[in-house]
């Protein structure tokens, strides 16, 4: 986590004047889903210690992982009522609540992870959060990022046909859900701490997922196939309860906007570092390796987009537009 390191001091130092004497303590709580060793909770870990810092030891920053403060769902709830102060949350979550940002999961809007990252800094992006506090009561300060999506599954396929009737593990959400309900396989919804026995058991045949947690996670030890398909980036946000905010000084706003938006900033330079290290790492494991691109997918591409044309208005344009401009 050198990157995130490097932003956040240099973001503690931006913001270190702020922290007036006269300023009120808080503990926050961060919630995440994802497990300690993962990048979004080592940044979110960094991001505590550089909020300390920079308000002389004023504010201090709990982080539980691992969906000890529920799914994400719950989370978000606990948000809006101002129990959970803040969260490094999948964009996923919020496009069930605001449709607009189902638009990050266009398949193939980014070409690839730093497509993605340069995609995730735009002014279309940043312009979305502005519709946070009033549409779902919270506060995004800026985006991170995991790795493209792939697939890992039981026997190989030359298409997306070929996987017609599998049951494929996917996040719970809409946009995903949409898109592999087009090419005919059972898009099975299942939170991460329950995939890898899924897997082992058989309850599905294969799963949607990222580089890192296919390998750092051992999945590849109960499929034979990985799929090679960078199909969708998988955006994250760093979220503050717009009723927490609305209680914080303008000073302590600045200090953790700036600190927040750094830290899970950092993160789209982690993956843009490390993905191919993850893959290099999955094919060294000796399961069958293939890679895809958008003809894998057939027609499934422009019924998804049929759909969330739609659903997400303008936000669909306007982000395509700028991955146009980016590449």
């Amino acid at each position: 986590m050198k990157t995130c390191n490097a932003l956040m001091a240099g973001a503690a130092m931006i913001v270190s004047g702020l922290s007036a004497s006269g300023v009120v303590a808080e503990e926050f709580r961060l919630g995440l889903i994802t497990p300690p060793p993962h990048v979004w909770t080592l940044a979110a870990e960094e991001f505590g210690a550089a909020l300390n810092e920079a308000s002389g030891g004023e504010h201090s920053v709990t982080v539980f992982p691992a969906r000890q403060l529920g799914n994400e769902a719950e989370m978000l709830q606990q948000l809006q009522t101002g129990a959970l102060d803040m969260s490094f949350m999948t964009i996923a979550e919020v496009s069930n609540r605001a449709p607009e940002f189902g638009a990050f999961y266009a398949p193939y809007m980014a070409n690839d992870i730093e497509h993605a990252a340069a995609i995730l800094r735009s002014d279309a992006a940043r312009e979305l959060l502005e519709q946070l506090p009033g549409t779902v009561g919270v506060v995004g300060v800026g985006y991170g990022s995991a790795g493209m999506r792939q697939i890992l599954t039981n026997g190989g396929a030359d298409s997306a046909a070929d996987l017609t009737g599998q049951k494929i593990r996917i996040t719970p959400f809409e946009p995903i859900l949409d898109f592999y309900n087009a090419f005919g396989v059972a898009p099975t919804p299942m939170p991460l701490p329950s995939v890898f026995d899924a897997l082992a058991n058989g309850q599905v045949d294969g799963i949607d997922m990222d580089a890192e947690l296919i390998l750092g996670l051992s999945y590849y030890e109960h499929a034979d196939t990985m799929i090679q398909t960078n199909h969708m980036m998988f955006p994250m946000v760093g979220l503050v309860s717009a009723r927490v905010w609305a209680g914080l000084s303008e000073e302590d706003r600045a200090m953790i906007g700036e600190l927040m938006a750094a830290a899970v900033d950092s993160t789209l330079d982690t993956y843009v570092a490390r993905e191919q290290e993850w893959l290099d790492g999955i094919r060294a494991t000796g399961i069958s390796y293939q890679e895809a691109g958008p003809e894998f997918f057939g027609d499934a591409i422009d019924t998804w987009e049929a759909i969330w044309t739609e659903r997400a208005g303008d936000a669909l344009s306007s982000l395509r537009a700028a991955a146009a401009e980016l590449e």
